[in-house]
């Protein structure tokens, strides 16, 4: 045993008993000594032994006050994905919460399953499920998470953005959703320091800079505010805080503004001992200084869906320096720091179902509208919308509240009150007044929906809803009509196909067409006519398939093939770098919308009489065409050659002197073409800034970002995004 691990468990063990003197240390001790024995000899990336990630996972638990079970699942969480332990291994040896912890945390990677993609949704759908039973699963997985996070120097550049691309997305909202707000900062700042570091550390030095220049107001400000607070006799401690780099990064990418409009960048933190204080000394501050409209918001009244509470408001102080204030119980700030972790209980008999049944609520409404998602991208993309927080208090007329995300249109809030209800939606009346369905929602609404019997859902509103289980629903309905359509085309053009061949369609049996779709992988004949009324693939070859000798007869007195008629005119040489995978003579362009370059994770999807369209996985239009799941087929880049791709870049910068030779010199001395550069003054906002609209060839996806990245440290430059059309 290495000294140093055993050391470190000693520690853990050490700091457990201090939390929880009456348990029994003996089956740590146990977990502890079985997964070294299993996991030695191996070593990670970093060249240091296996066993130290397992136990620093044990570590982080301890520190969030978990119990035994936990414990020896962080302990235990890698033994059955990278050593010869099983589940059943586990159970005999540590009864079945563990082994049901840990295969819950296991990932499906020993599974063959076809992509990465489909490997990393029915792992988080595995997660997903066992976590509705025993949110101990999730917490060893954030767990796990962190520490392989704090860990990654040692990893290839592609591993660390992928995994951070993964943690942002999926991780750290789920932190997010349980509350767990110093885990989820944690996970955050360290995915945006490994995907982007240039815009990192550029973020990251603004703060620094902003603290050292304003260290002094903020400590006047502090000392003044306990100053108020003792004299209206509300007892408080006071914190002094800088927003996170990717919480600020956020905000100057979503607003368009620069670091010094970010009027929370500075806040102070006053905890207080009951709710009565709370408000008592949020009137203390607005007495004191003057408020920014618009930024107080009142979450003890109304707490966010993870139970989060604070008042918050943002006000001018001394020498006009803007600051936020966040006002909580003691009580309140454990909560918003540790989340679901804050409550947990050790009961005998029921150590982890029933922890946190309202933190968890969100979880299993979740679950259940992705039991009919099966395509894993769908699946990840409806769960990514899903896991972000909720912006968004609208009220029905009877004053119930639903919270809905940011951007949330009627359509979304009636699908939240029942599926009908969003089937039958014509319209809607916000606070007395109709309004379109696109409309997008703010907190304090009052909606109306307006429904009419007999009414279907349309294919547009996949265009705006946000959540998902509008989205799913949507599709659902849409997907069942088009599908109905596909199998009725289908098997008109397989036998009017049959006619045309001389094969005598009555003999054929639908026994003989069953096989023939078993044998294309579908599971009956009505799936093998949906499939040709989609256009997957011709009549002629399920047609080969059974009449073999028929068409070959027809086929020999047939009249020489005509020429293959010319490619569409939006198709031009470039698209030859494209290709179904594993077919060569399938039409395939580069879609419009979102012009996919090298390099760039791609999708295809079936489009009738123009062949292949193919989107980047992040096209905002993908998820609206992928509600026909049998349209997806798999593309890839065929050849790697010079060719160069078209990108539109959207500036946002300040208004100044010299900007615009600035950017060109950048452009330019990344290699790259400037097609067409356009530049105005944002007029709309009316902050001193600008638009720049450029047009660049670029080579691949790593020439873009060695692109943007130039562009990004430019003094001025507020946000760089790449263009896409909607159509």
């Amino acid at each position: 045993m290495d000294p140093a691990l055993a050391a470190r468990f000693e520690e853990l063990v050490a700091k457990y008993s201090k939390l929880r003197p009456a348990d029994n240390v003996g089956p740590l001790r146990e977990a502890f000594a079985y997964a070294a024995l299993h996991h030695t000899g191996q070593t990670r990336s970093s060249g240091e032994p296996y066993m130290a990630h397992p136990l620093e996972v044990a570590h982080i638990l301890c520190d969030m006050s978990m119990d035994l079970v936990c414990l020896e699942t962080g302990l235990l969480h890698d033994t059955v994905e990278d050593t010869s332990v099983t589940v059943e291994d586990v159970r005999k040896l540590f009864g079945a919460e563990v082994a049901q912890c840990v295969d819950g945390v296991t990932k499906l990677a020993k599974l063959n399953f076809y992509s990465r993609e489909e490997r990393q949704a029915e792992s988080v759908r595995k997660m997903l499920l066992a976590m509705v039973n025993d949110i101990r699963v999730v917490l060893v997985k954030l767990a796990d998470r962190l520490h392989n996070m704090r860990t990654m120097a040692s990893l290839s550049r592609e591993r660390q953005e992928r995994i951070a691309q993964e943690t942002l997305e999926i991780y750290a909202p789920i932190a997010h959703r349980l509350g767990m707000g110093k885990i989820r900062a944690e996970l955050e700042d360290l995915g945006f320091r490994y995907l982007d570091p240039p815009a990192f550390e550029e973020v990251t030095e603004a703060i620094e800079s902003k603290r050292r220049a304003t260290q002094g107001v903020l400590e006047e400000i502090r000392h003044a505010v306990e100053v108020k607070l003792a004299r209206e006799n509300i007892p408080a401690r006071i914190e002094a805080r800088l927003k996170r780099p990717f919480s600020v990064y956020q905000k100057l990418k979503r607003q368009k503004i620069s670091i010094d409009q970010v009027y929370d960048l500075l806040a102070l933190r006053i905890i207080t001992d009951n709710v009565k204080n709370c408000y008592g000394a949020l009137g203390t501050i607005h007495g004191e200084w003057t408020p920014i409209p618009g930024r107080i918001k009142d979450f003890i009244a109304i707490p966010r869906p993870n139970l989060y509470q604070s008042l918050h408001t943002s006000v001018i102080g001394p020498g006009g320096q803007a600051f936020e204030v966040q006002i909580r119980t003691e009580e309140m700030h454990r909560i918003a720091e540790e989340g679901i972790a804050a409550h947990w209980k050790y009961k005998e008999g029921n150590k982890g179902g029933q922890t946190g049944e309202h933190q968890i609520a969100w979880l299993r409404q979740l679950v259940e509208w992705q039991q009919d998602v099966r395509d894993p991208g769908e699946f990840l993309s409806t769960l990514k919308v899903d896991l972000y927080p909720e912006e968004v208090y609208a009220f029905t007329p009877r004053g119930k509240v639903i919270i809905l995300p940011r951007g949330a249109s009627p359509i979304d809030f009636a699908y939240a009150i029942h599926s009908d209800i969003g089937h039958l939606c014509v319209g809607a009346k916000v606070n007395g007044r109709i309004v379109p369905l696109k409309y997008e929602l703010k907190n304090g609404d009052v909606v109306d929906i307006l429904t009419q019997q007999g009414h279907t859902p349309s294919k547009d509103w996949l265009n705006f809803v946000k959540t998902s289980k509008a989205r799913n629903r949507i599709k659902h309905v849409i997907n069942t009509t088009e599908r109905a359509k596909a199998v009725e085309i289908g098997e008109k053009h397989l036998e009017k196909e049959a006619r045309r061949l001389g094969v005598q369609w009555k003999k054929i049996t639908k026994e003989q067409i069953e096989k023939v779709a078993h044998d294309y992988g579908f599971g009956k004949m009505e799936d093998l006519h949906a499939a040709l009324g989609y256009g997957k693939f011709s009549p002629r070859q399920v047609l080969q398939q059974l009449a073999p000798e028929q068409v070959a007869a027809a086929e020999a007195v047939e009249a020489p093939a005509a020429p293959a008629p010319p490619p569409p005119a939006n198709l031009d040489d470039k698209d030859l770098v494209l290709r179904v995978r594993g077919v060569d003579d399938v039409m395939v362009y580069r879609a419009k919308c979102c012009n996919p370059i090298r390099g760039e994770a791609i999708v295809g999807y079936i489009t009738r009489g123009k062949g292949v369209a193919v989107h980047s996985v992040n096209c905002s239009n993908v998820q609206n065409l992928m509600y026909e799941v049998e349209r997806k087929i798999e593309v890839e880049w065929a050849r790697a050659v010079n060719e160069t791709f078209l990108v539109k870049l959207v500036i946002y910068t300040d208004d100044r002197p010299g900007i615009l030779n600035q950017l060109t010199s950048s452009l330019f001395n990344e290699g790259t073409n400037i097609r067409t550069l356009e530049a105005q003054p944002d007029e709309s906002r009316g902050d001193g800034s600008a638009i720049v609209n450029v047009a660049i060839d670029v080579r691949d996806k790593k020439q873009l970002e060695r692109i943007v990245n130039s562009v990004r440290r430019i003094s001025g430059v507020r946000d760089v995004e790449r263009s896409q059309s909607n159509s």
